[in-house]
């Protein structure tokens, strides 16, 4: 059976962009590298624009600095060569009756075969002067006459995103051919009873693919962006909550209820009392956990919550039920530092905790090694591995899990047979972002810290005041304290000029510092070294530790009260968010500095967030706002799909309406 037979076979929206009078090899290739492989891919590209073509204005009414739409007549073009030949300007000269306009490519001399005198050009650009009226690097389309010169002129006109060797035109014509034949075909995706009420004021999806390439008034595209984004959100919602349904069908609990002859004595040794927030997210752990179906929960906290307690809690409850548990870290700093956390915590109960990294492997001596489970692991991507082997496993922790991806969870879950899991995050995740991610889990949020802790005050400095910067956080060592210098880069490397790098910088604070200690962290250094400068600065045998982004998790040192962020406009809010974290972990009073270089709108706006708010929810609905969801988790990271109109920081009404939707879709 040929292609053609098998595209014929298929339904028509779902057939090759080859099944088309006109997309041969070469122009299927060049659709390709527009993510456009079949009929539906094409009908549902995404004009960038829309040009208003009724009333094109005047060359002779356009005011400078203007962006607007005219046409004319080229009168001539060409190409001027200076700098010995080096650099060129191609030049047209454009006419409509009124007067002219000039429009100028640089370093661009080939255009010069893409247009003759006598063309019939539309531009689009920005008036750049008015003597003579010239715009730089204007969008052009030539326009012929021809059956489809509606589609061109006279109308609301879409402009959508191209590749090398495809015009406007061709695309333009090819995808109102498609619109057409594919009207007849498009059905709604959802029944119409389940829509009828939600969606009043939205349109049909039939009208909303018209009205996307055809609009009859300006209020149309953003009517259908929004009915077709809507399709997007329940599509990915009601998978998410198909599969759990089906996943849950088929799955039985690992029953852990445990018996509290570990829990109820490690609470007493901890020697503070639970926040009442911890107490509520450990009822509902429990019953998950005692259930009928395996526990899959999110548990979102702000840094110093106390999610690692939690964590410890559910521990116990599968090993008092007789399993093994593994925590996933994501760095080896956080792997070590839960070891010996959880180490100091289970030893007292008679539990072996094991560590498992890249370069280190420590497993209990003495008789403890003899059990098969009941034991603790604590590891990194090492607890992947192919010879890993975990028996009995009841319980996934999977710390910080942004830092990973869905299928490395899975294939952790899986060296067990369905055992509970449980993810934690200290980077708040937006309820948009949360409902369209985490739709397969359930969610608790610690939203209490433990009593005692002070706010951290924030202050953004501009770099000319890093010599008082440096003198306060001196007065802060003087009395004991210890500090964090944090920086973008270890190296200088090529990329933005002005970005300071931690070893760059080593030497001259060392000598800023001085009599006081000063040690060096980085990803490139040797596990001995970064070993060695971590033990240095928890013991306060250094009190300034230079570092990078490393230290974002897994460093904890109550005593360490002054941070100072080195080109902190090169960070995302949420990584700053928990840089700070690693401050304010003692009673005394902490101080987070962040010195900016680049003093953009934007980078001020997203600074002033930490200045005002130590929230992380708050700080990370600001930073979805203004960086989007990539922040959070990227689409690699998290399974998530190619939206092609959805848009997290607008359409969430259209997101809660999608889960209503996928609810009760789930639920038929």
């Amino acid at each position: 059976m040929n292609d053609a037979s098998i595209a014929r076979d298929l339904p028509f929206i779902a057939r090759p962009v080859t099944a088309l009078i006109g997309v041969g090899a070469e122009r299927a290739s060049q659709l390709a590298r527009l993510e456009i492989e079949t009929i539906e891919d094409l009908i549902l590209h995404r004009p960038r624009r829309y040009e208003d073509r009724r009333h094109l204005k005047a060359i002779a009414v356009l005011e400078r600095g203007e962006s607007a739409v005219t046409h004319g007549r080229v009168v001539a073009c060409g190409v001027k060569w200076f700098a010995k030949h080096t650099k060129s300007i191609f030049e047209l000269i454009l006419d409509d009756g009124s007067a002219r306009l000039h429009c100028r490519w640089w370093n661009m001399p080939y255009l010069e075969k893409q247009f003759s005198t006598g063309d019939e050009l539309v531009v689009f650009g920005k008036v750049l002067q008015l003597k003579p009226r010239t715009m730089d690097h204007p969008e052009t389309e030539v326009i012929q006459t021809g059956d489809e010169e509606f589609l061109h002129l006279g109308r609301i006109t879409p402009v959508y995103p191209l590749t090398q060797g495809m015009t406007q035109r061709w695309l333009r014509g090819l995808i109102w051919r498609t619109v057409q034949a594919a009207l007849q075909h498009l059905t709604e995706p959802w029944p119409p009873d389940l829509l009828q009420a939600p969606i009043q004021g939205l349109p049909t999806r039939v009208q909303a693919i018209r009205m996307l390439h055809f609009p009859e008034s300006e209020t149309e595209p953003p009517q259908a962006r929004r009915r077709l984004a809507l399709d997007e959100f329940v599509t990915l919602q009601y998978g998410i909550k198909s599969r759990r349904a089906e996943f849950f069908r088929k799955v039985q609990s690992l029953r852990c209820p445990g018996d509290n002859r570990f829990v109820r004595p490690f609470l007493v040794r901890l020697g503070f009392k639970l926040t009442s927030a911890q107490t509520r997210v450990l009822r509902e752990v429990r019953k998950d956990m005692s259930g009928a179906v395996p526990m899959r929960r999110l548990l979102q906290g702000d840094v110093g919550s106390g999610k690692t307690v939690i964590a410890a809690c559910c521990a116990l409850m599968a090993i008092e039920s007789g399993f093994t548990v593994a925590i996933m870290a994501p760095t080896e700093i956080l792997a070590e530092q839960h070891f010996t956390n959880f180490n100091t915590w289970f030893r007292p109960l008679d539990i072996p905790v094991q560590l498992l990294t890249g370069s280190r492997k420590i497993r209990p001596d003495g008789a403890e090694t003899a059990r098969s489970n009941g034991i603790l692991v604590v590891g990194t991507h090492a607890l992947l591995s192919q010879g890993v082997e975990l028996p009995s496993l009841g319980l996934v922790v999977i710390d910080e899990q942004h830092r990973f991806g869905v299928a490395q969870r899975e294939n952790l879950v899986r060296k067990g047979v369905y055992p509970h899991l449980l993810v934690m995050t200290a980077t708040p995740i937006p309820r948009t972002l949360g409902l369209t991610l985490y739709g397969d889990l359930d969610c608790s949020i610690l939203d209490e810290m433990p009593p005692g802790r002070r706010k951290i005050q924030t202050f953004v400095r501009e770099a000319d005041r890093l010599p008082q910067v440096i003198e306060f956080i001196r007065q802060k060592l003087s009395t004991g304290q210890q500090a964090y210098i944090v920086y973008p880069r270890v190296e200088e490397t090529s990329g933005p000029a002005g970005i300071k790098a931690v070893v760059m910088e080593f030497e001259k604070l060392q000598k800023a510092f001085a009599p006081y200690k000063t040690g060096l962290l980085h990803g490139r250094l040797s596990h001995p070294e970064k070993e060695a400068a971590m033990n240095a600065f928890r013991s306060g045998a250094t009190q300034v530790l230079l570092t990078t982004s490393l230290i974002e998790v897994g460093l904890d040192v109550p005593n360490a009260t002054v941070m100072l962020i080195e080109n902190a406009e090169q960070f995302g809010l949420a990584q700053l968010h928990q840089l700070r974290g690693r401050i304010g972990r003692g009673s005394q009073q902490s101080y987070c500095i962040l010195v900016a270089a680049a003093r953009t709108a934007e980078a001020r706006k997203r600074l002033s967030v930490m200045e005002r708010s130590n929230d992380g929810f708050e700080i990370a609905e600001a930073d979805l706002r203004i960086r989007g969801p990539g922040e959070f988790l990227g689409q690699q990271q998290s399974g998530m799909p190619r939206f092609r109109f959805a848009d997290f920081n607008t359409d969430r009404d259209l997101i809660e309406l999608a889960q209503r939707i996928a609810s009760e879709l789930a639920a038929r």
